[in-house]
């Protein structure tokens, strides 16, 4: 069978300018649906977003604990290389499901630790109460989260935690400029 020509182009003159028209061959082989048959692609993700969400606050239980798990680690053993990336690991997990699972000021103190382990020239040198408080406030946001009035105690919770880490990463950083502009820029995880 020969295949068919594709049609040619058309070039229209006008006084001041050319409209040029290419032929599409792909009209050719798109399929119309009758309105009743549309699919709705964002529809379809939404309602299995929908039947997970009864398993998110289980995945976001398992990602806290693994964040404590790392967290003991530490204090066990020191600030090890693989200790330091797993925390950091674990810290960055939940800053990227946090919003996705329901959870958005659990993802911003997680991005305030993550912060820490980025930019503090010495973790050994870091107060350990100001790791510890991040933690503690991950784990107390997932658990509490069903309750009532906890997602403003929450959002509180996390910019307090994100003005006390910058604080101390300013201090810190002071004679590194190349931290400082990151330290300052705004936070990339979604506001509730």
């Amino acid at each position: 069978m020969a295949k068919e020509k594709p049609g040619t182009m058309q070039v229209k003159s006008f006084a001041d300018h050319h409209v040029i028209t290419q032929p599409n061959p792909l009209r050719k082989v798109l399929l119309r649906v009758p309105e009743s048959d549309l699919d709705d692609p964002v529809g379809r993700a939404e309602k299995a977003l929908a039947g997970l969400s009864g398993e998110f606050k289980n995945w976001m239980t398992i990602e806290a604990d693994r964040l404590s798990a790392a967290h003991e680690a530490i204090l066990r053993d020191g600030f090890t290389i693989d200790n330091r990336e797993e925390l950091f690991r674990a810290a960055h997990d939940i800053k990227g499901d946090a919003a996705t699972f329901g959870f958005p000021s659990a993802g911003a103190a997680a991005e305030s630790l993550c912060r820490i382990i980025e930019h503090a020239p010495d973790l050994d040198q870091v107060p350990s109460e100001l790791i510890t408080h991040h933690i503690n406030a991950i784990q107390a946001i997932v658990r509490e989260r069903t309750k009532l009035d906890t997602a403003t105690m929450a959002s509180a919770l996390s910019k307090q935690l994100r003005g006390v880490a910058d604080e101390f990463l300013l201090k810190v950083n002071r004679d590194r400029p190349e931290h400082l502009e990151a330290i300052l820029a705004p936070s990339i995880v979604p506001a509730e």
